[in-house]
Parts: structure tokens; C-alpha cells; sequence
């Protein structure tokens, strides 16, 4: 489990196709922190450390993880979020990120307002639903708190100068690809419903 309050950016060293997926090399500032088998968030996806090698790090990814994620588009040199799962002993301070992303979203415009940027990111249809004004919603594994719901499942977010200097928002243009996690709560909700209809 992860909180989306991301450790910091990395890049991607190399990307190998493999049977029934792909290999990626990912340069990770704590990789002398991680031991083999360690989870790590990427871009809000959760992987497992395969093979460290100085901030080197090596991570299978399968078929299904390409589908339903935006990490096969990343090539080398694309700079990607990093956060280990959360310590029992630490602090939460974002919200429940389990690090299974729902669908990818697509950056529909980035504006710079004084020292803020507003971003809006039209998500599918199908996972509207699970969204709600001032609601909790991962982007690229960062938590966020959507700002306003307009038409045409259109999300709408402020983000501060230190969350777009210390993630990989800053490299967001119309047209990027962003992963989605929505709301884990809210899926227990429906499911919850659905069984007493």
C-alpha cells in the first residue's frame, strides 16, 4: 500500500521486450534503501524490484500491467514518480493508494495560474462514477484532491509548486498519458450496494 505522496522522480534507463511483457531498468534515487522483492511505485503502478544495481533498478512487467497502465509508452529517459509501500511506523498523509491502476487519462490542458497550475485531465466514462468534488483520486501514484468536476468527465486540479517540482507534472502537456487510480473506498461502496440491490 502506498499514501501517492510521492519520494521522488526518476528515469527510465532501458526498456527490454520479454515473454509476455517487458523488462524496464529504472534509475531510483533510494535504490540503496531496496532489497529484492521490495515494492515500488511507479508512475502510481506497483512493481517489484527485481535485480538492484547501484540506483539501477530492474522491474518485470507483464502484459496485463502494459495494457491497462501508460508505463509502455514510457521510454527512455522519461522521467517517472517513485515511492515505496508505506512503513508500518509512518505517517499517512495522503490517501489509500494500493498501486493497482484502474485506466489511463489523458492531460486535456495545463495552465499556469501565479505560482499554481491548473491541470485538467478527462478520465473514461466508466469511472466517473467514482469520482467527487473535493474527492481523493491518484494521478501517476500522486494523491490529489479534485478542484471541480466539469463536462464531459473533465477533472480539474490546483497543484502547488512543491508537488509540480518534485513530480513528474511538470513534463505534462496536452495529450500525455496519466495513469488513474480512483478511490479504493469507493469501490467497496458499489460493490456493497450492488449486493443489497
Amino acid at each position: 500500500m502506498f499514501t501517492g505522496l510521492v519520494e521522488c522522480t526518476g528515469r527510465v534507463m532501458k526498456k527490454e521486450p520479454i515473454a509476455q511483457g517487458a523488462r524496464y531498468t529504472v534509475r531510483v534515487p533510494f535504490a540503496g534503501e531496496l532489497q529484492r522483492g521490495d515494492s515500488v511505485a511507479v508512475n502510481g503502478c506497483c512493481l517489484t524490484a527485481d535485480k538492484i544495481e547501484g540506483e539501477a533498478v530492474e522491474f518485470d512487467l507483464l502484459t496485463q500491467t502494459l495494457r491497462v497502465t501508460g508505463l509502455g509508452k514510457l521510454e527512455p529517459g522519461a522521467e517517472c514518480n517513485l515511492e515505496r509501500a508505506m512503513g508500518g511506523s509512518g505517517r499517512f498523509g495522503g490517501h489509500f493508494v494500493m498501486g493497482h491502476v484502474d485506466t489511463t487519462a489523458e492531460v486535456v490542458s495545463v495552465e499556469p495560474v501565479g505560482q499554481d497550475h491548473c491541470v485538467r485531465i478527462r478520465i473514461p466514462q466508466e469511472y466517473a462514477r467514482y469520482v467527487i468534488d473535493k474527492g481523493s483520486i491518484s494521478i501517476d501514484g500522486i494523491s490529489l484532491t479534485i478542484a471541480n468536476i466539469l463536462p464531459d468527465n473533465v477533472l480539474e486540479f490546483w497543484i502547488i509548486p512543491h508537488t509540480w517540482e518534485a513530480t513528474n507534472m511538470h513534463t505534462y502537456q496536452p495529450g500525455t498519458v496519466v495513469n488513474i487510480e480512483v478511490d479504493m473506498i469507493a469501490k467497496y461502496v458499489e460493490k456493497i450496494f450492488a449486493g443489497r440491490a
